[in-house]
């Protein structure tokens, strides 16, 4: 690492560069990497940086502290560092720009994978993270700029997501592409895009958005787009095929959507642009299948059976694990319903004022709670009541038990029956991403804005952070760590403000300890060992001792 000091002229002008620089090897030819512009640094400031690395060795030799030498902690620098220089390395520094705008959406993103959410967090927290002198902040903010930044974001999410796209895959459009939809329930009543609707985290009476995530095979997030709350999931499906062949250039495209996403209005309609699907059909549908002789239960087993009918595959499987996971809690939804009877059985012998019909109620409305009325029923006979189980019908049903069908307009030598069944299971790479953003760790739910714009500004800064998040489980999967304690332990890594005679101050980065080496060389990157520091301080507007007195005094 060295400081690159030049004196440029330029016609009768002559301009100062001085970069903080790295030199490494690759392939026996020597290249650099700028770290950081120091051409706005004080002389002072330089000569201390110059200083530093020239006796970084040294530093020992100083002997004891002195009124001449002062060292405090400075601010958490780890974490922001590794995420800044991943941000750079997937393309998001350069498809977001350069102006204040885009450093302060970008601070929005790496502060979601801290840990640090909503705007007032990410203000109150910001000086004791090194985001001002790592992503170039060069002025104090606060939650308002922020808010301005999330609107300047949201009239750019196309134009970003494409150039991310552009940088991942350059000329190779991938072909196959997974899509899926979840919903996000909202505390408050007022945001623009909230409404009651299929309610996926079975909270009653919340209002929420549908957020759809598009990515690809591997479950790499390409685009996410926000709908209101009652929207419904094949009515978001029009959308992501548009922008796959408009946005993104695609002619060659295999669409993978669930049972309740790909119907026939959306086959329809991939029909007309020349793409496929691959999906699964529902229950019913396999009932209605083996009614017309199409289907024979004997076709369904461990390993894959195919059938073709009027152009269409279908990819037969029992999965024998989950056939027993329905038994047992069928079985076990059965022992509820009996249990709930004998309870209500000696309830109304012990209370002779007891009305029986409000027993059976009760337990008509756990049968139909557990979804048991195909089979059972319940009747009095006198004051006892008596369940009714059609175990036929039940028979009949539990055969299906574990069977599942997948569905393609794909000819075989385009996709083999194992790469159809293999490439419908990757849809769980697109659940395992809403999980991930809807967990606390990246807390998507953490919606404290009402304006349509700024909601589909804040589920994109998570959706990149999720970006993000999804790099570093691929980097950190040999390590006993989880994505989250890897970004804790690296926030853990501080800078070391130094000052010599209160006249020149710079930063430096410590050697991490064991763990944070480990995090650093999976990850590729390499700590700087000195920093400037911008000593930009950041205020937010809420100021919560005079709202506690003021709370107090009411």
């Amino acid at each position: 690492m060295f400081i690159d000091d030049q004196t440029i002229g330029r016609g009768n002008k002559t301009y100062r560069r001085v970069l903080l620089r790295n030199s490494y090897r690759v392939n026996g030819k020597v290249r650099h990497d700028t770290i950081a512009n120091l051409s706005k640094c004080s002389d002072e400031e330089i000569e201390a940086l110059k200083w530093a690395l020239k006796n970084k060795h040294r530093i020992h030799e100083l002997g004891p502290l002195s009124d001449n030498l002062k060292i405090r902690q400075g601010r958490s620098v780890g974490s922001v560092w590794v995420l800044y220089r991943l941000a750079k390395r997937l393309g998001i520094v350069d498809a977001l720009g350069s102006g204040r705008e885009a450093q302060l959406a970008l601070l929005m993103i790496i502060s979601s994978v801290i840990g640090h959410n909503s705007r007032l967090s990410i203000v109150r927290n910001a000086n004791n993270f090194a985001y001002c002198d790592i992503l170039g902040i060069d002025k104090p903010f606060d939650e308002d700029d922020l808010y301005q930044a999330m609107d300047w974001l949201a009239d750019r999410q196309d134009d970003v997501e494409q150039k991310l796209f552009r940088h991942r895959y350059k000329n190779s459009v991938p072909t196959l592409y997974l899509y899926d939809v979840t919903s996000s329930y909202l505390e408050g009543e007022l945001n623009e895009l909230a409404a009651y609707g299929y309610n996926r985290d079975k909270k009653k009476g919340k209002k929420q958005i549908v957020i759809g995530l598009l990515t690809d095979e591997q479950g790499v997030p390409l685009s996410v787009e926000v709908f209101r709350g009652n929207t419904a999931d094949t009515r978001t499906f029009a959308q992501q095929i548009e922008k796959i062949r408009d946005r993104f250039g695609a002619v060659r495209v295999v669409m993978v959507g669930d049972r309740g996403m790909i119907k026939s209005m959306q086959i329809d309609e991939l029909n007309r642009n020349k793409f496929n699907y691959i999906t699964a059909i529902t229950k019913s549908q396999i009932e209605g299948m083996l009614k017309k002789g199409v289907f024979q239960m004997d076709m369904f087993d461990e390993e894959l059976t195919e059938v073709e009918h009027e152009g269409i595959r279908y990819i037969l499987k029992r999965n024998p694990c989950r056939a027993a996971e329905i038994s047992k809690n069928r079985e076990s939804k059965i022992k509820v319903v009996a249990r709930l009877a004998e309870e209500q059985n000696v309830y109304l012998q012990k209370h002779s004022r007891a009305r029986t019909d409000v027993a059976v109620r009760k337990v008509e409305n756990k049968i139909n709670k557990l979804k048991l009325h195909k089979w059972f029923s319940v009747s009095s006979n006198g004051r006892t009541l008596k369940l009714q189980i059609d175990e036929t019908g039940m028979l009949e049903d539990s055969r299906l038990d574990g069977c599942y069908t997948i569905k393609t307009d794909l000819k075989p030598e385009e996709a083999s029956a194992e790469i159809a069944h293999a490439r419908y299971k990757d849809l769980a790479n697109v659940e395992q991403g809403f999980r991930t953003m809807k967990s606390k760790f990246l807390e998507l739910r953490g919606i404290f804005v009402r304006k349509e714009a700024r909601t589909r500004a804040h589920v994109f800064v998570v959706m990149l952070a999720y970006l993000l998040s999804y790099h570093l489980y691929e980097y950190w999967k040999e390590l006993e760590v989880t994505v989250e304690e890897g970004v804790n332990e690296l926030s853990s890594i501080c800078a070391i403000m130094v000052s010599y005679q209160e006249k020149a101050e710079f930063q430096s980065i410590p050697e991490p300890r064991t763990l944070g080496r480990a995090l650093l060389d999976a990850a590729g990157f390499t700590l700087p060992e000195v920093l400037p520091g911008k000593d930009i301080t950041v205020a937010t507007r809420k100021k919560l001792v005079e709202e506690r007195k003021i709370a107090n005094s009411a």
